[in-house]
This record gives C-alpha cells, structure tokens and sequence, in this order.
C-alpha cells in the first residue's frame, strides 16, 4: 500500500489513507487460516491491523516524498544559491524519522475532547468501523454494546444484521463517499466467497491493464478527443485525451460521484476556459505544459488560490462552531444543574430523543470509555511528544544545517504544525477533509513572514505543518475506529509508532527506487504538488505573479470562500447544499491535467449507478443478482482491486523499464 501511494502520488499527488482496503485485505489474508492461529483474528486484531497499515501506507505523504522533497530538487539558483537540493539515502531516512513521530502525540490529547466527549463523526473511521463489523459477522447484541452509534443507527445495523454482511466506503484524502452503505442477504460463507473472487478479478484485470500498457503505451493516453474532431482541433496539446486506466476508475468510486464532479468542473474551467484564454492572451505565451511559462503553470496559480481559501475558510468555520458548542455546552450544564432536568433531555445511552448526536453534554459520553489501563498515559504523551520534537529538531539540523533552516525556526514550525493539527483534526472530524495541503500552504505563509526570502526554509517549514496535520488525522480516524469497536487506543497508538518507524525506511526506499528508474518529474511522474510547494514558496517570498493572474486568483478564492460559508450554514440536512463545488476537489481538477480526472469520474457515475440499482425493486437475475445481494460494498471491493492490481504491477513495469524490455 505504501508502494501503491508514492506511485499514485508522485503520478497525481493523489493518495489514500488505505484504511478499508487494509481491513479488507486483513480479513482476506487471515480467513483461511482462523483455525491455525493461536490467537483468533477476530474484529479488533483487525482494528490493530489497519492502524499499522495506515501509518505505512500514508508515510509518502507525511514525509513528504510526494511533494517537498521533489520541490527541493526543483530549485533554481534564484531560489537558493547552491541550486537543487538532492537528499542522500541516509539523509532521506533522517528526515522521514524526524517528521515520524510529533504528530502523533499532537492527536493523542484530542481523543478524549473529540471521539468521547464530543463525539464528532470522523466518517471514514465510522465507515471502517462499519466494514469491519459486518466482516466479522458480529452478533447483534455485541453491535449494540461495541458501536457508540445513536439509535437509528444501531436499528438499521440490527435491521442489516437479519440478512447479515457488508459495508461501506472508504475516505481519500479529499472525502469519504458515505452512500456506499448496504446489507448482504446472503450467507457469510457465499457472500465472502462473492467478495474474494471480486476482488481477485478486479485486481487480476488492473494488472493486466497496467502490464499492457507498459507494452503498446498508446493506451495510457487515447487522444479520443482528436478522434471525435477528425484531428481537426489538437485537443491532445491541451492535455484532453483519455486515461482508461483501471485504477483511476476505483479511485473516482472510491471518491464518490459528487466529489469527481467538482474535479471535473475544475478540469473544464481550468483546461477548457482558462488555459487556453492565458495562451491566446499572451499571458503565458510558452509552452502549454511548461510549468514556468505556459498555460499550465499558469493555471496552477488559480487552483492555489482555491485551495488556500478553501482552507482557511474551513478551519475558520470549524473553530466558529466549536466556540459555539463551548458556550452552548456551558450554558446547557449550568441549567441541567439548576433544574434536575437532565434526564428529560438525554436517554441512558447519551443520546438526545431525536437521536441526533449532542456534543452540548460532553460529560455524558466519558462514561462510555475504556478502562484507564487500555489507554496512552499521560506521562507516556508529554515525554513522547518533547522526545519527537527533539528528535525533529535534530533531524532537521543533520540534514540540512542550521544554515539553512535555524533551530528556532524549527521550533516554531513544530508549534504551528501542533495548533493547525488541532484545527485539521476538527475539521477531519466534521467534514470527513483534513486540509493538510491548505495546512502546509498556511505555514508557509507565516514562515516566509518571520524568514523572508528564505524559500528552502519555506518548504521545510510547510512539510513539518503538513506531516504533523496528516498524522494527527490518520491516527484520529483509526482511533475513532477503536472506540466504535472497543480497541484499545494504547496498542493503537504503539501501532501507529511502529507503522511510521517502519515506514520511514520503506518509503525511502520506494522514492529511491522510482527516482532511479524514472526522471522525476517527468512524463511518467510530472509530480504536481511539488510545484505547487515551490510556486506558493516563490510567492510568499516576493517572487511575481505571471500576467492577469492575480485577477483570477482573488476572484476564484472569493468565489469558493462564498461557496463554503453557504454550505456549512445550512442544517444536517444540507438539501440544494450538497451540489455546491468541492474548493480542493476543483483544484485537484485544474493543477492535474484532464486525463486525471475523466476516468475518475466515470468511477463516480459507476458508484453512484450500483448504489441506485443495490436500492431499486428492479428484478435481476444471474451473476446480477447474485452480485446485488451483496449490496454496495461489492463495489468498494472492487475499486479496491482496481487500485492495488495497478500500484502494485506498477513495480513489474519498472522492473521491465529497467531491463530495457522492448516495447511498442
């Protein structure tokens, strides 16, 4: 899963937390082997198992290889006099340690606050949960006493339990598609059987798919568009043709329909209108896909502004929120206190008569919690946490001197990593978004005004904000897991360690190995973060903006600002909300070319067409309604298989690539 990251990473900047194809892959590993274990692997080794892989899988990001680390080698002498940084092995291995750890001590003090007290969502832990429950066929009664759900939500568990399996899906780094919900009418020993050869296919023809293409590449990049038009317009100089790559497709179910929308907007705006309006303009009179002086690099500076304001706004809102529950929560105390009326309000499980969820009354949900023992002592967080900022400190220096980057501003990158962590958690929390590229991009900007013209501190200073912001939500999320299924948040929290130490040898190895086999970027890997890190660098540190960009840049930023605040005023029931763009999605849609994103969003459509047919009365027979009694989650299995067959024949490729293996 780590392998399969850093591919999709340095390919797209995409990359997912992994955590239901973890469980998904766990139970399928340790089914046929119950009987031979000593210890049975039953729901909450499985908890343990995707805690562990998470922490491996996500390293790429938190460490930075898709992004900063590329950026470093992109510098020129303007941006730093001795030019491109390239990291030795052992040194890469050092910065991976150093941003390893602080992180997760940021997420530990927050558990109690967010998952008991307050009990915020955390949609893709809840959604995990969820599929590891079902998995493991858990019986009704131990739902109840395992899941800190409210009760229409148990009743429609103990109602899906009467036909028994399945599932839902799992969050990218962008959202958590929470339709793919659904029962399994089928007994546990067929139905799995179901799900393993739908998985074994899906992956068997991602593989294949990725193998061709290694060997007749036309068909990674269909100029369809050309096609259609008789080669009348050159549709393929503007990045439109088709990448009917498998994998793309689970990746847009796994997004979900509304989220592939937005990317597609994003693509039609950006690569449709705006990119070639700057090249005819003279804007940016270069080559279209010159990352300086074309239109795609021109572009880039409008999705940037999207994301920030996104970001900003979002976390802005989120604190909004919190501040207000604070207050109603202390004012709903004080009166419960005056007038004994507490048990009119709230049920023996800590839930309202709506069964809505009520954060007003935190005290309620503590008595829910594991026993102290199962639980990270206090003293275990405070020295883990100085002991990692040390180590990060140190680290840093090793690698890069303190020339370069000052142990105080260190310092001051780890404490702005520790309050944005805070806000990305809430956020992770309420939105299913941990807007740690926004993150990364508001630390920037605070660095480049305490060390100006400093650009390689810059980007060192936004990769500590953005490895503390991810860790502290991939934990997040596993502990809410946890707690749904009464893991223990201790061993969880050795997992993550031992995850992120494991990883931080494994992704190393994983980037040296793709940057020896490959130019990164390239055309095989153009790795797009890595420009945006180095243009908002540049542009916090006084470098100007392209022609007529600016502009566009505060009109788009303006424009999704709006777009949030409309959207997070409306009621739980977000109603004509929900059709409102996605900000980061739409920018996903604009910094990567158009072959990203077509293939995605027919992944959504197919997500969005099985969720309708799982819910239909419409007669089936066959394969089909063989298929429709496992209900949604088939789904999910399958654009898991679609994305581990590629990321994982993605080595074969390279091993060939190495070879020199002859291709068409």
């Amino acid at each position: 899963m780590c392998f399969s990251n850093m591919y999709f990473g340095l390919q797209t900047g995409w990359i997912s937390m992994m955590s239901l194809q973890a469980s998904l892959l766990g139970f399928a590993i340790f089914r046929p082997f119950q009987n031979r274990l000593a210890c049975q692997f039953g729901p909450i080794e499985n908890v343990y198992l995707q805690t562990v892989a998470v922490a491996t899988a996500t390293m790429p990001l938190a460490a930075g290889f898709v992004g900063i680390i590329p950026a470093l080698g992109q510098l020129t002498a303007s941006d730093n006099p001795s030019g491109p940084i390239i990291l030795s092995a052992w040194k890469l291995m050092l910065w991976s340690l150093g941003l390893s750890f602080f992180g997760v001590f940021f997420a530990i003090p927050l558990r109690k606050q967010t998952i008991i007290k307050e009990q915020l969502k955390f949609p893709s832990g809840t959604a995990t949960a969820q599929m590891i429950t079902l998995l493991h066929d858990i019986p009704e009664p131990q739902l109840r006493q395992r899941t800190g759900l409210n009760r229409i939500q148990l009743q429609q568990q103990q109602e899906a339990h009467e036909l028994t399996s399945v599932s839902e899906d799992t969050s990218t780094n962008l959202s958590v598609n929470e339709n793919l919900v659904t029962v399994d009418e089928q007994p546990s020993d067929i139905a799995w059987s179901l799900k393993l050869h739908a998985l074994l296919v899906s992956f068997s023809l991602s593989s294949a798919y990725t193998l061709t293409s290694y060997f007749f590449p036309i068909i990674y990049a269909l100029p369809v568009f050309n096609w259609i038009t008789f080669n009348y317009i050159d549709f393929k100089a503007w990045e439109w043709y088709f990448t009917p790559s498998l994998s793309y497709i689970g990746q847009g179910i796994i997004m979900g329909l509304p989220t592939t929308l937005s990317m597609l907007l994003g693509a039609f705006v950006g690569w449709g209108i705006l990119s070639p309006l700057a090249y005819f303009s003279g804007w940016a009179p270069g080559p279209i896909n010159d990352w300086k002086t074309g239109s795609k690099g021109w572009i880039l500076w409008v999705s940037l502004g999207v994301m920030i304001s996104e970001s900003i706004v979002s976390l802005a809102t989120v604190l909004v929120k919190q501040a207000f529950l604070m207050i109603r929560s202390e004012r709903s105390v004080d009166t419960d206190q005056q007038e004994g009326l507490l048990g009119e309000f709230q049920n023996d499980e800590g839930w309202g008569d709506d069964g809505n969820e009520t954060p007003s009354l935190p005290a309620i949900h503590s008595k829910n919690d594991l026993p102290t023992h199962q639980q990270v002592p206090f003293y275990m967080t405070v020295t883990g946490l100085i002991a990692s900022v040390i180590l990060c400190i140190v680290m840093v220096k090793i690698v890069f001197g303190s020339e370069v980057m000052p142990i105080g501003m260190t310092v001051i990158s780890i404490v702005f990593a520790m309050f944005l962590s805070v806000l990305g958690v809430r956020a992770l929390g309420e939105t299913d978004l941990n807007p740690v590229s926004g993150i990364g991009k508001i630390s920037q900007i605070l660095a480049g005004g305490l060390m100006p013209g400093a650009i390689v501190a810059n980007l060192i200073a936004g990769g500590i904000a953005e490895a503390g912001a991810q860790q502290a939500g991939d934990l997040m999320q596993d502990l809410k897991t946890g707690y749904l299924l009464d893991a223990s948040p201790k061993a969880q929290f050795y997992g993550q360690l031992i995850g992120s130490l494991f990883s931080s040898f494994v992704s190393t190895g994983a980037y040296l190995l793709y940057t020896s086999v490959y130019v990164i970027p390239g055309p095989e890997f153009p790795v797009p973060t890595a420009q945006v890190w180095l243009d908002m660098s540049r542009l916090v540190n006084g470098q100007p903006l392209p022609d007529h960009v600016l502009e566009f840049i505060l009109g788009f930023a303006i424009l999704f600002a709006f777009l949030v605040v409309i959207k997070e005023t409306g009621g739980s029931d977000k109603g004509w909300r929900r059709y409102i763009p996605q900000g980061i999605a739409f920018a996903i849609g604009i910094y990567n070319p158009p072959s990203f994103t077509l293939a995605r969003v027919i992944g959504g459509f197919i997500a969005s067409a099985w969720e309708s047919y799982c819910d239909s009365d419409r007669h089936s027979s066959g394969w089909c309604k063989s298929y429709k009694k496992i209900g949604h989650v088939l789904i999910v299995i399958v654009a898991s298989g679609f994305v581990l067959g590629e990321g994982t024949f993605a080595i074969v490729n390279m091993a060939l690539h190495v070879l020199r293996v002859p291709h068409f």
